[in-house]
């Protein structure tokens, strides 16, 4: 039944990246020097219930001397969005929800996520993506596993 379920969870995992949009697919964040921003993977990784989530933001995104919109969300593997974790560490308090929020200065941020819906329910166990959005740039995705 273990085996069942593990393949069951590879299978189903590999379905999930499959109908992530096209422009999405690149799991990773590559180099923050050359891509203006990056998405490191999150830990713990698998993780129960919650997980910190580092995002580096580069200098060249700044040379506008404008603030840098930032979003992220997290994914189902129905391609449905589920939360946006907060970020951790931010000017504008802690807890502040990680939707269009302006950041004016790079370096290695954080976000947290407490493994809940928007609705405020603890999410079931399984495959999650995490988005990263920063306009003007493609966006990063990252897998992340919840683990009961």
């Amino acid at each position: 039944m273990r085996r069942f379920i593990r393949v069951s969870f590879v299978l189903l995992s590999m379905i999930g990246f499959a109908v992530l949009p096209a422009s999405a697919q690149e799991v990773g964040g590559g180099s923050s020097g050359q891509q203006g921003v990056e998405l490191r993977p999150n830990y713990p990784n698998p993780f129960n219930p919650e997980t910190t989530i580092p995002f580096v933001l580069s200098e060249s995104l700044f040379d506008t001397g404008r603030p840098v919109v930032v979003t992220i969300r997290i994914y189902n593997l129905l391609k449905q969005p589920v939360a946006s974790p907060v970020a951790l560490r931010h000017p504008a308090g802690e807890g502040v929800p990680l939707v269009n929020l302006e950041y004016t200065r790079a370096g290695t941020h954080e976000a947290f996520w407490d493994g809940r819906d928007s609705s405020g329910r603890q999410v079931a166990s399984g495959p999650y993506w995490c988005q990263i959005t920063v306009a003007g740039y493609p966006p990063k995705i990252i897998r992340m596993f919840v683990t009961k």
